[in-house]
């Protein structure tokens, strides 16, 4: 019984081993999985950033040269001849007259009461 008793204990020692084994090796590669799909997860991330970033770019380089927000065109001077200038005329008056004396009294300081 006694050489029955070691042969147990053995095995009982050899499976726990291989038991320990069997779940490290399953803790590593789901770390390595995970550090995968992270590293993915990352690259997807940029990539859809990246993407939305420049086709905001675009759609204003497009909205401003295209679309309603362009300037409207304007004729250069050039396509004007001197001809086609009108003659320059008297200066423009000032648009504010220029205030005149008046006869009229000051106007007096109200007593503080």
């Amino acid at each position: 019984m006694a050489a029955g008793g070691k042969a147990s204990a053995k095995e009982r020692a050899a499976r726990a081993e291989r038991e320990r084994a069997r779940l490290y090796a399953a803790r590593v590669e789901l770390n390595a999985a995970q550090s995968r799909r992270r590293r993915r997860d990352n690259v997807v991330a940029v990539s859809v950033a990246a993407a939305l970033v420049a086709a905001a770019i675009g759609g204003q380089a497009l909205f401003y040269t295209v679309g309603p927000g362009a300037p409207e065109p304007v004729p250069s001077p050039a396509a004007t001849t001197p001809a086609d200038a009108p003659e320059p005329t008297e200066p423009a008056p000032d648009a504010s007259p220029k205030p005149e004396p008046s006869d009229a009294p000051a106007p007096e300081d109200t007593p503080a009461g």
